[in-house]
This record gives structure tokens, sequence and C-alpha cells, in this order.
């Protein structure tokens, strides 16, 4: 089984595109299963963001899981295969490792180095997990970029190469201290926007949320305070900065909705906020677009270098341990075929020499297990090693083929001490 991963992001797709294509809730679990469920996929894992839309799978026939893959697209986003097509990007095998080590880092983001990435791959893992999508190939793959990822904002300086969506959003808004401003949703993105607002000095903020509850907790640690959704409106009267992230599929806030000057910053897709609300006077609207137009954290300068050297080398060790892995087998089959041969003459002998001590039974056994053992030590290393070079399997084939082995038959590959 190859990996494969299909999708469409902000460097590809009109943010207008992706808004249409995003999925979430129970569509987003929806697409999941139906992806997994085609006869061409093994494995399964969707990873929907503002930024992008992937489809990472486990295949044994390309064309035919691109095909199927970019039509369950298709009919779930409602966007014709024609219109998705020319923005798609399709990674296989090496190159898509690649791109998902890259993309856990930051450096696929719209905003060079943020570190929500990290969270969401893990929540999309999360969610193929608890759907039982995902099988040993997708978790160790995922786990590892993940490991990746933490690695490259631990070591580089990637998160300071380019702001969050959050901080590049605000960066338009000007001076924020003694603003009053108005947090609508109380997800990750919105707690990051409602910490980012305190940091800067806004001491008057207000978090609506669906669920009261979560809404309180997070204006509590803002040393802010909570009101219901119905409230929104009401709470719009008197609001200078308006942050929205809710997920809610559609517009939650209307021109009909404002009546005085102020900042809106829409990080949501679908968009909460009706872009009908720039015909308001004194009106800003800064959405997805307008930071991906400002070019604000897309430059990251030595880190991204940094973290493109590390994703460069972990890649390798990644795919050097990938091709040893598919040789073990081979070296397995081929240590139980030799602990089968010395099993068998050893029995011979003992029918041959009955009256043998138990003390000289041990010492016969234990010899010509250590001739044994020596003798294959060193092609097993190597074919180990050489695994990782061009060509490597061609070395595992030579062995199955001198040795006359099988090692997908399940007596081959019973545990044995490597």
């Amino acid at each position: 089984m190859s990996v494969l991963a299909i999708g469409l992001s902000h460097r590809t797709a009109p943010v207008a595109l992706l808004e249409r294509v995003s999925v979430t809730g129970d569509a987003l679990a929806k697409l999941l299963y139906d992806v997994q469920q085609d006869p061409c996929v093994a494995e399964a894992m969707v990873v929907s963001t503002c930024n992008r839309v992937e489809v990472y799978v486990t295949v044994d026939r390309f064309h035919a899981a691109v095909t199927a893959v970019t039509g369950l697209l298709g009919v779930h986003s409602g966007v014709p295969v024609e219109e998705l097509t020319p923005h798609l990007y399709v990674h296989y095998e090496e190159r898509a490792v690649e791109h998902l080590f890259s993309m856990v880092c930051g450096l696929d983001s719209m905003v060079v180095g943020e570190g929500q990435i990290l969270g969401q791959v893990r929540q999309a893992l999360k969610l193929a997990q608890r759907h039982g999508t995902v099988g040993a190939t997708l978790n160790e793959l995922v786990q590892q970029a993940l490991r990746v990822g933490k690695r490259a904002h631990h070591e580089t300086g990637i998160d300071q190469a380019g702001a969050s969506l959050v901080s590049a959003g605000l960066a338009l808004a000007g001076d924020l201290a003694g603003r009053r401003a108005l947090v609508v949703g109380a997800g990750s993105m919105s707690s990051l926007a409602a910490v980012t607002l305190a940091r800067a000095g806004v001491t008057d903020i207000v978090v609506a949320n669906r669920t009261y509850e979560r809404g309180a907790r997070l204006a509590e640690s803002v040393g802010g305070r909570a009101v219901g959704f119905a409230a929104v409106a009401d709470e719009l009267a008197g609001a200078d900065i308006v942050i929205t992230c809710t997920g809610a599929g559609r517009h939650v806030i209307t021109p009909g909705m404002l009546s005085r000057p102020a900042f809106l910053l829409d990080l949501a897709l679908p968009h909460d906020i009706d872009p009908g609300v720039r015909a308001v006077p004194g009106v800003t609207l800064v959405d997805l677009e307008t930071i991906q137009e400002s070019g604000i954290g897309s430059r990251g300068g030595d880190a991204v270098e940094s973290v493109r050297a590390l994703v460069a080398e972990e890649l390798r060790a990644y795919l050097d341990a990938e091709r040893a892995a598919k040789v073990t087998p081979t070296v397995v089959a081929l240590r139980s075929k030799a602990a089968s041969v010395v099993e068998s003459e050893l029995g011979r002998l003992l029918m041959r020499v009955p009256d043998l001590d138990e003390k000289a039974r041990d010492e016969v056994a234990m010899t010509v297990q250590r001739v044994v053992d020596k003798l294959l030590h060193e092609p097993t290393v190597r074919v180990k090693q050489l695994a990782t070079c061009p060509g490597g399997d061609h070395y595992a084939e030579a062995l199955r083929e001198l040795f006359n082995l099988d090692p997908k038959m399940p007596e081959a590959v019973r545990e044995v001490e490597l």
C-alpha cells in the first residue's frame, strides 16, 4: 500500500472555492467514511481547515484512487469535478510524506509557521481513529509528522517567522489598546483570538458562544464576560473589534446588524460574516482573502530554510526506515527457515545417537545454533542496510530466490529472535 494525498489549499484555490469545499462536523465524518469505503482505499484521513482540505489515503491503485477521491470531494462539496480538478494537487508516496511533514511544520500555511496546524492535524487523526478509518500505515505516518512538527517549532524560529492568522488579521486593525472587543465562538481559534486581544491591551472582551458554559470559561481566562449567542446583535452595538470563527456554516453577522464603525475579522470557512457589511459606513471587514492578499507573515527567512532542511532530514530517515521495514519479512522468513532446519537436524541426530546425555545434547544444540547465527548475521544485517539504497528491494528478492523463501506465509513470519 502507498500513501496518496489529494487536496486544495490557499495556494491553489481562491478562498471562495475553499469555502464551498470545506467540511466540518457530521459532513466531515461522512466524507471520511465514504472515502474509506471505496474499494481502492484501505485507510483514510481528512484534514479540513480554513486554509485547506486534504484527503490522505493508502492505496494500491494510483489512478483509480485519484478518480475515486476526487469524485467524492465533488459529491460532498457540491462542486462539479471539472471545476474542482484544476485547483487540486496530488502527491504520491515520497512526495505525499514530504508534503505532510512540511504542512505540519507550518511551511504551507497562509501565515508561515503558524502553530494551529499541529492541533488541526492531530484532531484529524483522532477523528479517523475514532471512526476506524486509519490503520498502521497512516497512523504511524501522521504520528511521525506530528513529531516532526513539534521538533520544527522547538528547534527553529519558525514560530516567529510569521504571525498567527489572528495576529496577521489584527495587524490591519491598528492600535488595539482601550478598544472594546467581541469574540464570537469559543473554539481553538476564538480562544487564540481572545488571548491575543488581552495581550494587546484590550481590557473589555465579550465572548459569545452557543454553549454558554464554554464561552464563560474562555471569558474568565481573559478577564472578560460571556453572553449567549442570541446576544450577538446587541453586543455589536458597542463593539469596536469583532472576531468570528464559529463553524456555523452560515452568516451569523449581516449588514443589518451593524449600526456603527467597527473592525471585523472573519476567520471562518464558510464565512461567518456577510461580505456585504463592507458597504456599511465605517465598517472594515478583514477575512481570509484579505490576509492572503496582504502577504502578512508570508516570509520566514532563515527559519524557513532551517525547517526545510529539517524536513529533508526527517524525510530521509522515514523513507530509510520504511525501506528497511519492507525487507523484515524476508529476514524473518530466512531466520525461521534456518531455525526449522536446526530443529530437524537435531532431531535426526538424537534418533541416531539416543544415548547422548542431556549436557552433551545441549552443547551440540548450542554449537549448531551459534554456527547458524554467525552465518546469517552478516547477510541479514547487510540486506537491511542495502534496503535503504536505491534498488534495495532487489537484495531481498535475491535472498528469497536463493533460499526459496515466501515471507508472506504466516508460518514463515512467525516471531523468531532476530
